[in-house]
């Protein structure tokens, strides 16, 4: 006979305007409990009350610098809860400055550590504050790319209460070297190697998902000989991600620009993965980069 399940917590904090409460409501629309904005001195009271009640068994609590003394009194708060009879993730959200910027330009939000100033006051203080509780994250998402919904399909993917017991979700996503890694990536393969149709005029301004560039790739040997080699070590490494108790795996193919190799590699990618019976979800971050 199964013992009882142990209870989840999920930790949810970060930089304001980084999308914290977008996590929230997409945790609760996949079953978890969510409590916003609790001080922090009732931290751990909460942690009592998850490990007494079943129904709170998947819990997410959403702290940050709303709360007068935050930087100064989580981390030790953090720490005592997470030797509680809990299993207790830390996730910290952060964005670039400039799209906190324009996200606060936006909603004409004042930050909460600008006093009055601009908001890039505010988050330079804020990001300088939070530096000591990042370092103690599990994870850390930077959702300066992310619009709400590719934000809400990440959580969900992720933490769907209601997918538990289920396969493993993939997602394979396609982005640009030049805008960075995405955060999020398990598996992340270069396809800068390969020749540039970027370089081809009648090809530049078509994508990776257009015939004539996946035609132009084809006729590469290195773009069947790399395809070969990443699905066989693919195939190999997803079963055994899932064995160990994994629910979702991130694979990244990245090329210069992410809009032509780095997006036929991925499609390509996501076919041969639903193929072994993964669910698979392909998204293309830098697409609309120019």
């Amino acid at each position: 006979m199964k013992g009882k399940p142990q209870p989840r917590l999920l930790v949810i904090t970060g930089l304001s305007g980084s999308g914290k409460t977008h996590v929230s409501r997409a945790l609760e629309d996949v079953g978890w409990f969510c409590v916003d904005n609790l001080p922090t001195a009732l931290v751990s009271s909460f942690g009592e009350l998850i490990e007494r009640s079943p129904e709170l068994n998947r819990s997410v609590l959403v702290v940050d610098v709303r709360e007068r003394g935050f930087p100064g009194a989580f981390p030790e708060v953090y720490r005592r809860l997470r030797a509680r009879r809990l299993s207790t993730s830390l996730i910290f959200l952060e964005a670039e400055e400039r799209a906190l910027v324009r996200r606060f330009s936006e909603t004409r939000r004042p930050h909460p550590m600008a006093g009055g100033g601009p908001a890039i006051e505010g988050i330079r203080a804020e990001r300088e504050a939070l530096g000591p509780i990042r370092r103690m994250a599990d994870l850390i998402v930077d959702t300066s790319q992310y619009t709400v919904h590719q934000l809400r399909d990440f959580v969900q993917e992720r933490y769907d209460v209601r997918a538990e017991g289920r396969r493993m979700v993939v997602s394979v996503v396609s982005f640009g070297f030049k805008y960075g890694l995405p955060a999020e990536a398990d598996l992340v393969f270069d396809a800068r190697f390969l020749p540039n149709p970027n370089f081809v005029p009648r090809l530049k301004r078509q994508t990776g998902g257009d015939p004539g560039v996946v035609r132009f790739l084809r006729k590469q040997p290195e773009t069947g000989d790399y395809l070969k080699r990443i699905i066989g070590l693919v195939g190999w490494v997803l079963p055994r991600h899932e064995r160990e108790g994994r629910t979702y795996l991130t694979i990244a193919v990245g090329c210069t620009g992410g809009r032509h190799r780095s997006v036929m590699i991925a499609n390509q990618i996501g076919a041969a993965v639903k193929q072994k019976g993964f669910p698979v979800r392909v998204y293309h971050r830098d697409l609309k980069q120019r």
